[in-house]
């Protein structure tokens, strides 16, 4: 056995090469101890969770960020802001009407703005039973470089706004742009959410430690997202469907050994335009093909399921 003196031998030597966030532990997928693996964890004896989030969100005319199809538009871009508005106008109802049609309950990922710019659409998302997870008041803002204490408000200002509009606070949060500050974590739980689709450490939900208490990270697919997948890297509508078939497959699989979470994440201005709603109702088939071992429900159902049977990984 060789021994290389450049290799730390403490813990502590360890922890200075390499500081650990302390949100939560390590924790691997064969594990065979604890509530994550004991027994059938979904209603009916399911083995595997699905929920479609679909994002619904506004921008800020010529201010803050914004997501593109069409680079390097000289303002003021009416080009992309077209784009956008079209999922608010048409690609969002389609989208709704698509996963009603599948027996798939909507996760709404709400920019609170669309209250006022929208209203119709909110309704519409309402009546088909939609949960709706804050995620900020416009997709122009970010949490990236705020104060705690701005953030606490910015955090508490959405879900009093939610809570208002449908008479209970929303559960769930979702960053825009999936960004953080070193507060983020402890502000949800002061706020009162209860779990946070921002992350994908696992392929079941995991309970994060904060200051102000426990939260959980249910599983949000970060590529399984047309977002991340066929705006930032170029995918086709095509590739994308049968990356949704792929990952349903393959957990659909391996959730006989464990109980598993699947997230699919659309936006309305992406998969709502007619050539990629058509490769997305493929993938939506496909699944629902197996509903019988499969639990389409939305991230609240899982959160208050694992309350009663005893909590994420």
């Amino acid at each position: 056995m060789t021994h290389d003196s450049t290799l730390p031998e403490t813990v502590a030597a360890v922890e200075a090469v390499a500081p650990g966030h302390g949100f939560w532990p390590y924790s691997p997928i064969t594990a065979t101890a604890g509530p994550a693996t004991a027994g059938p964890a979904w209603p009916d004896g399911r083995r595997l969770a699905v929920y479609v989030a679909v994002g619904l969100e506004e921008y800020r005319f010529g201010v803050g960020r914004t997501e593109d199809v069409v680079p390097d538009v000289p303002v003021p871009d009416l080009v992309n802001t077209s784009w956008r508005d079209y999922g608010n106008r048409v690609g969002a109802f389609r989208l709704l009407e698509r996963l009603d049609r599948a027996g798939i309950p909507p996760t709404v990922l709400l920019n609170t703005a669309v209250y006022d710019t929208a209203p119709e659409l909110v309704a519409t998302a309402r009546r088909l039973g939609a949960e709706f997870v804050g995620h900020g008041v416009s997709n122009s803002d970010s949490l990236a470089g705020r104060s705690a204490h701005d953030e606490a408000g910015y955090l508490a200002a959405v879900a009093a706004r939610i809570t208002a509009e449908e008479g209970t606070a929303p559960g769930g949060w979702s960053s825009p742009w999936l960004t953080q500050t070193p507060s983020t974590l402890d502000n949800l739980v002061d706020a009162g959410y209860r779990y946070v689709l921002d992350l994908r450490l696992d392929d079941r939900p995991v309970t994060l430690t904060t200051r102000s208490g426990a939260i959980t990270a249910l599983p949000y697919a970060l590529e399984v997202n047309d977002s991340t997948t066929i705006i930032g890297r170029g995918a086709s509508a095509r590739e994308f469907a049968d990356m949704i078939v792929d990952e349903f497959d393959e957990l659909l699989e391996r959730s006989e050994e464990q109980p598993l979470v699947m997230s699919v994440v659309v936006h309305s201005f992406i998969s709502g335009a007619p050539f990629r709603l058509r490769a997305l109702d493929r993938a939506l088939r496909h699944m629902t093909e197996q509903r019988d071992r499969v639990w389409f429900t939305q991230p609240r159902a899982i959160a208050a399921h694992l309350a009663t049977e005893g909590g994420a990984a």
